[in-house]
């Protein structure tokens, strides 16, 4: 896939992070080094990865709905739903007049058959369900006309598509409730037997049906309300492959792979088992792998805390969240507005669901220098990040100036140029 250039609103260029990633480009071009950049701004340094916030799939999403928005002032715009899981790009779509159709679980907000040919529909970077396609087709409305679908979810789709041709059933990875999943379920529903899974206990599950270590009828217990109608684990996976949500964490789609295919081979032996077990390891989203690497090389690194910019309702965000807080505090904020000075910082728990407080985050006072790991989940725009670094130097008496933390990156950008 050739780089495109994204035209990016300004209100989403970054002064700080953008040239941090610049840098890296030139220095690291084939992006082998996953060393994070430090900022030093002496009383504290952030830790910032080499690899995290806009993705390709995001980038592109926002440069459509941009572009649709600005070439039809006079025409009603619909997002079917949150085009991405970032509340900021959110709420300027709508400051802009664009209407959402759907919530993200899937509520329908306003009818679509309320709608008319003239009106324009942007289907999100999730992509959508064969359904909603119909539907839309049906008001006189091309649901590809202004399509944001990142390529990579499309990729899951196509390879599912192929092995539904040999006869394969499929199992996804993913949260069934999500949007991309419900799009991936509807798109591989049309071709082949289907079912969710949520992580490798559930895998585990599923595993010990298919071997008869558990009874059949723990199939619709676990896995009746996120599979396809008559599902049945042993005849439906006599043949199957794995494929997932694109921002699940990789490592985990790669455990629960392995997990069905060695029950496979207990089942119908080692020396048949591409037959039986399809490898879609290529699935796996280059973007997400590339940051979540990226984001365990900083949990290797000796910080005193760390902070993850992006939506609430953001799977690889939380994904992020939950590789760091394994190694340091960690506080999960969607803006800087979330903190509100050094004794109290607001945040997202997404174990019990809900926004918590915590007193006395940030040590201010101490004589040796604060180590603060810093990243963002692939729809967050740069300059959120920019937003809570500035915030954070806010509260200590720093001699080096923004300017002159940045300087050595774009002397490497210069050099490289």
């Amino acid at each position: 896939m050739g780089r495109k250039q994204f035209n990016i609103p300004d209100i989403y260029q970054s002064p700080i992070i953008r040239k941090v990633k610049d840098a890296n480009k030139v220095m690291d071009p084939r992006k082998k080094d996953l060393e994070p950049s430090m900022l030093d701004f002496g009383p504290v340094r952030f830790y910032v990865p080499r690899h995290f916030g806009f993705c390709y799939g995001v980038e592109n999403a926002i440069d459509i709905a941009y572009e649709t928005v600005e070439q039809h002032p006079d025409r009603d715009i619909y997002l079917l739903s949150e085009m991405i899981h970032n509340p900021t790009v959110n709420e300027d779509l709508l400051d802009r007049g664009v209407k959402f159709l759907f919530e993200t679980d899937g509520t329908e907000r306003i009818p679509i058959e309320s709608l008319d040919e003239d009106d324009i529909v942007i289907v999100p970077a999730f992509g959508t369900t064969l359904d909603i396609q119909q539907r839309l087709k049906k008001q006189g409305i091309d649901p590809y006309q202004y399509n944001t679908t990142c390529p990579f979810v499309e990729k899951v789709w196509k390879r599912g598509k192929q092995l539904g041709r040999k006869g394969y059933s499929l199992v996804i990875h993913g949260k069934h409730r999500h949007e991309e999943t419900r799009a991936t379920f509807s798109h591989s529903a049309d071709h082949s037997p289907c079912v969710v899974l949520l992580n490798p206990d559930e895998a585990r599950v599923l595993a010990e049906i298919l071997t008869g270590e558990r009874p059949k009828s723990d199939f619709e217990t676990y896995f009746g309300h996120k599979s396809t109608e008559g599902f049945d684990p042993h005849r439906d996976l006599e043949h199957f492959g794995v494929i997932n949500q694109t921002t699940m964490l990789a490592t985990e789609t790669q455990e629960v792979m392995d997990i069905l295919k060695e029950a496979a081979i207990k089942k119908y032996g080692r020396a048949d088992i591409l037959d039986h077990f399809a490898d879609t390891s290529d699935t796996l989203c280059y973007a997400t792998n590339e940051n979540q690497s990226a984001t365990l090389a900083l949990g290797d690194t000796d910080v005193d805390l760390s902070i993850v910019v992006g939506g609430y309702n953001s799977s690889n965000t939380m994904h992020l969240v939950e590789i760091l807080e394994q190694a340091f505090p960690t506080y999960h904020i969607r803006d800087a507005e979330e903190i509100e000075n050094p004794g109290l910082i607001h945040h997202f728990d997404q174990w019990d669901k809900e926004m918590k407080q915590t007193s006395d985050w940030l040590p201010v006072a101490g004589g040796e220098p604060v180590d603060i790991g810093i990243t963002s989940g692939a729809s967050c725009p740069d300059v959120l990040v920019d937003e809570v670094i500035l915030k954070i130097l806010s509260y200590f008496n720093t001699e080096r100036s923004v300017d002159e933390v940045i300087k050595p990156f774009e002397e490497k950008l210069e050099d490289g140029a």
